[in-house]
């Protein structure tokens, strides 16, 4: 009688211990997810902050370094007795396939669907046409209106009209994008108008030095600064379709937009290559190429390549931070170019010139302290009440228009 509950108390000490290995896998498996919880998404946030300032970086120095070979490589174009300003306005659109290959290498990854918000829908066929459309129209007649100002001005002086583009902008933000002026802005917006204006008061030295009479000057002039209300629409056109339509914050919808909209755009350019007749003048523009066929081709190439680059980098500028802080990036460049027109095309650096170059850097260095302090103030707010959780959820285009 003894033996049996001998036996069964020993089998039941032969199991026992595997009871508690049993419950203690169980209880690690589900503990380990709430000491990842508490110090997984600290690392991921500073892996992700520290990713979004390394794309940022990135799109900085594409916008700065390809901007401003592109725009020295479009004035060689037509230093070196190029005439076609359809030509100058294809290349700036008509670098897109260097993109495609994108889509290859998208369709061979798996998708990360860590930054598309599930609450939004995606928008229909018919709005992403509407938008494409719109943003190749503006952006061909920008591009055509900057080429009239490379074949009529001197290069440095093309460079200082262009950094009104940070004006026409910040007006267009303020109605589309609903962006705040502040004083440092303010201050920005006027040191940049007065700069722009004195270009109007150049010595008969500067107007001619690129071999052209007067009204071509005033030409130039004119529509630089048609390409620059052009330029301050189209951004805040972008902000706009990524905050209010697309509202995805991922890789593809950069390309698409840059894809769609430079097609667009060089179709439009294409149109008015064909139907102005330019097309059937090629051959003899390239034969009259001071330096050569090959370096003719080579020009236009490069100047493409570049320019794709370049709104690559403008376009995700806006799409990480905003219109008017993309533009602002691009004007960068405007202390650099007229140095270099100065040693490559020996542009002439008069007074008002210079100090025409001197307000636009004031203008400049004016809104990135606007940007320095507006950070500064947001960060210490954000520490006092301890919310970071709510700058890294949210994007920096719904910021902007909160």
């Amino acid at each position: 009688m003894d033996s049996i509950p001998l036996l069964e108390a020993s089998s039941i000490i032969t199991k026992t211990p595997k009871v508690p290995l049993c419950i203690t896998d169980k209880v690690s498996k589900e503990t380990k997810p709430m000491e990842d919880s508490s110090f997984g998404p600290t690392r991921n946030k500073s892996q992700r902050r520290n990713y979004r300032w390394l794309l940022l970086s990135l799109y900085a120095m594409l916008v700065i370094s390809c901007q401003t070979i592109a725009t020295i490589l479009g004035r060689l174009y037509y230093e070196k007795h190029g005439k076609s300003k359809w030509i100058g306005t294809l290349v700036q659109v008509g670098g897109f396939p260097i993109l495609l290959p994108y889509y290859c290498i998208s369709s061979s990854t798996p998708k990360d669907n860590h930054n598309i918000n599930v609450l939004h829908s995606e928008p229909s066929t018919l709005m992403l046409a509407i938008i494409y459309v719109t943003l190749g129209i503006v952006e061909s007649l920008a591009c055509y209106f900057d080429s009239m100002g490379l074949a009529y001005l001197p290069l440095s002086t093309f460079a200082l009209v262009t950094s009104s583009r940070l004006v026409f902008n910040a007006f267009f933000s303020f109605f589309l994008n609903s962006m705040k002026f502040t004083p440092y802005i303010l201050n920005s917006l006027v040191l940049l108008t007065i700069s722009t204006t004195l270009t109007a008061f150049q010595p008969e030295s500067a107007l001619f030095s690129t071999g052209n009479p007067r009204r071509h000057y005033v030409v130039g002039v004119i529509a630089t600064i048609a390409g620059s209300v052009a330029y301050g629409f189209y951004l805040s056109l972008i902000q706009l379709a990524f905050v209010k339509v697309l509202k995805r914050n991922t890789m593809r919808v950069l390309i698409d937009v840059t894809i769609y909209g430079s097609f667009i755009s060089t179709c439009i350019t294409l149109v008015g290559l064909f139907g102005s007749g330019e097309w059937s003048k090629l051959h003899e523009d390239m034969e009259e190429y001071e330096m050569g066929k090959a370096s003719y081709l080579l020009t236009l190439a490069f100047t493409a390549i570049n320019w794709q680059l370049f709104h690559v980098g403008c376009l995700g500028l806006i799409f990480e931070v905003s219109s008017l802080f993309s533009n602002a990036i691009s004007v960068l460049n405007v202390p650099l170019v007229p140095i270099l027109a100065v040693l490559i095309f020996h542009d002439k650096m008069h007074g008002i010139k210079a100090v025409t170059l001197a307000l636009a850097i004031w203008g400049i260095v004016s809104y990135f302290y606007h940007t320095f302090v507006y950070h500064h103030d947001r960060n210490s707010n954000t520490i006092s009440r301890n919310s970071a959780d709510h700058l890294l959820k949210s994007s920096p285009l719904e910021e902007n228009n909160a």
